[in-house]
């Protein structure tokens, strides 16, 4: 099994961190190792993937909080593991609690206070990041937690690069020219980087901050992309949780 790791959390150790990959227990096409419920993978597959994955970051599947994303700005405190309906972001100050976010080119963004010991975990597509979910969620740990932009550690996640996230003039016209290339009738679409700059203007220190370079949608091998696979693509999990 091959999980992806964060160099910036890895300097915590109250913190475990993954996220998953096409690779693990050997599962073949089409859906490889795959983390989701609802493209077409067997159950027993998953959920054993889920079962093996979450070990290996030394959690149990009873405490991984899970949501049904619905691309919104809708945020959630957990307390304890389960499936949260209608929710993108999930915060905890509970050890031992899983946050997971469900991805196959969308960005992710997972959060440390690290003074105040409160981890979230954002799931931000398009239609996420121009309603600016993250920082709704930074608003949220700023209110309800007391945190400080300063204090705040956070990886975001493998995603689609621009070069290979086309889009039409109606997602286009909903962000700012500087995160968007014209290609003929079409636009190409920088989602990370409208994240990353969320993160920047909010307060986050840019040496706090860790954006990963691979590209679901180029690295057919290592990450699942709905964008490329459409039907047959699986997802990956990221998982973020204080020990």
């Amino acid at each position: 099994m091959l999980i992806i790791k964060s160099s910036i959390f890895k300097k915590y150790p109250e913190l475990t961190f993954g996220f998953s990959t096409k690779r693990g227990l050997n599962r073949s096409e089409p859906f490889y190792f795959n983390m989701s419920l609802s493209v077409g993978d067997k159950k027993e597959n998953v959920l054993k993937n889920r079962e093996t994955f979450f070990h290996a970051l030394e959690l149990s599947s009873e405490n991984i909080a899970l949501q049904k994303q619905i691309h919104n700005t809708n945020i959630t405190e957990v307390k304890k593991g389960g499936i949260y309906e209608d929710s993108d972001a999930l915060i905890t100050k509970e050890k031992g609690i899983g946050l997971a976010v469900s991805s196959a080119d969308c960005s992710t963004i997972f959060i440390y206070d690290k003074l105040n010991k409160v981890i979230a975990a954002v799931h931000s597509g398009w239609r996420g990041t121009a309603k600016k979910i993250l920082k709704f969620t930074l608003d949220k740990l700023t209110a309800d937690f007391d945190s400080s932009p300063s204090n705040l550690i956070v990886f975001i996640g493998p995603s689609i690069s621009q070069k290979n996230y086309e889009v039409g003039n109606e997602v286009a016209e909903q962000f700012d020219d500087k995160y968007l290339q014209k290609k003929a009738d079409k636009f190409l679409l920088d989602v990370s980087a409208v994240n990353y700059d969320i993160l920047l203007n909010y307060g986050v220190k840019k040496e706090n901050i860790e954006k990963s370079q691979l590209c679901s949608f180029e690295e057919n091998n290592l990450l699942h992309s709905y964008r490329r696979d459409a039907k047959i693509s699986g997802r990956a999990l990221g998982v973020i949780a204080m020990r």
